[in-house]
C-alpha cells in the first residue's frame, strides 16, 4: 500500500481542475473537512478562501503563481505519467471515504478517466459531484430512501451483475456490461432502495440531494470493497 500523505479518520474533500465551483466545495467540506487539492485543483481551492492540507500530482496544471502561496512541505509531487492526478491523490490519502469537486464535466477525457480510477481503487470510495447529479462505484450493499419517481442510474464499467428492490426495474437476474446492457434511467419506486452488487463495476448515478445518504451510507461501514490484487 501506498505511504499517506493525509490522514482523517472522517472523509477527506479532492479537489481538481475540472468543472466545479466555490459552493461545490463549500459543501463538499460540510461532510469532509479536510481539503487536499489536485494538481490545478489548487488553484480552485485557492479561489475558493480555502488552503489545501496538500496539493498532490505531477504539477503540469498548476500556476507558478499558486505554488507559491503553499507551503513547501504540502507539495507533493509525482512525476510518473501511467496514472492520473486524480489517481495519485486517490492513492495517497486514508480516509473512510473521499468527496470529488472538480473531475466531472469540461473535458470527456477527464471524466472517464475518473470512472476508470473509481474502478481501479474499489477500496478507496469517492463520490463524486457533477453539476445536479453525483457519482461513485456502487459499493456491495447500499440502502437508500428515496422519493417516488427519484432517478437511480446505474452504468457498468466492467461485466457486473446485482439485485435490487424498490426500483421500477429491478436488475436482479440481468447482466449488465458497457456496450452490451446498462441500468440508466431507472426509477425509485418511492421509500427504501436497495442495491447489492456481486462485484465492483457499476457506477452509481444518483440526484445531488442524495449525497448526505450516500455518504451515511460508507460510513456506517461495510460499504468498501476490498483491494484490487496487483
Amino acid at each position: 500500500m501506498s505511504h499517506a500523505i493525509v490522514h482523517s479518520s472522517d472523509p477527506i474533500t479532492l479537489v481538481g481542475g475540472g468543472e466545479g465551483t466555490s459552493e461545490d466545495i463549500a459543501e463538499a467540506l460540510t461532510l469532509a473537512p479536510t481539503i487536499v487539492a489536485v494538481d490545478g485543483g489548487l488553484s480552485r481551492a485557492l479561489a475558493a478562501g480555502m488552503m489545501p492540507d496538500a496539493v498532490i500530482g505531477d504539477m503540469d496544471s498548476v500556476p507558478p503563481e499558486a505554488l507559491a502561496r503553499m507551503p513547501q512541505d504540502r507539495q507533493h509531487l509525482f512525476s510518473e505519467q501511467q496514472t492520473t492526478d486524480f489517481d495519485k491523490a486517490l492513492r495517497h490519502i486514508e480516509t473512510p471515504l473521499a468527496i470529488g469537486v472538480g473531475f466531472c464535466g469540461g473535458r470527456i477525457d477527464h471524466q472517464l478517466a475518473a470512472y476508470h480510477t473509481l474502478l481501479a481503487h474499489p477500496d478507496r470510495p469517492c463520490i463524486l459531484i457533477a453539476g445536479t447529479q453525483i457519482a461513485v462505484l456502487a459499493p456491495p450493499a447500499v440502502t437508500l430512501s428515496l422519493p417516488e419517481g427519484a432517478a437511480v442510474s446505474l452504468f457498468p464499467l466492467v461485466h457486473c451483475t446485482g439485485r435490487s428492490t424498490g426500483l421500477d426495474w429491478p436488475i436482479d437476474g440481468l447482466a449488465f456490461a458497457p456496450g452490451e446492457f446498462i441500468g440508466t434511467s431507472n426509477r425509485a419506486t418511492g421509500g427504501a432502495v436497495t442495491v447489492t452488487m456481486d462485484g465492483p463495476g457499476m457506477v452509481l448515478i444518483l440526484g445531488r440531494a442524495y449525497l448526505r445518504q450516500v455518504v451515511a451510507c460508507f460510513l456506517q461501514g461495510g460499504a468498501r470493497w476490498p483491494a484490487r490484487a496487483r
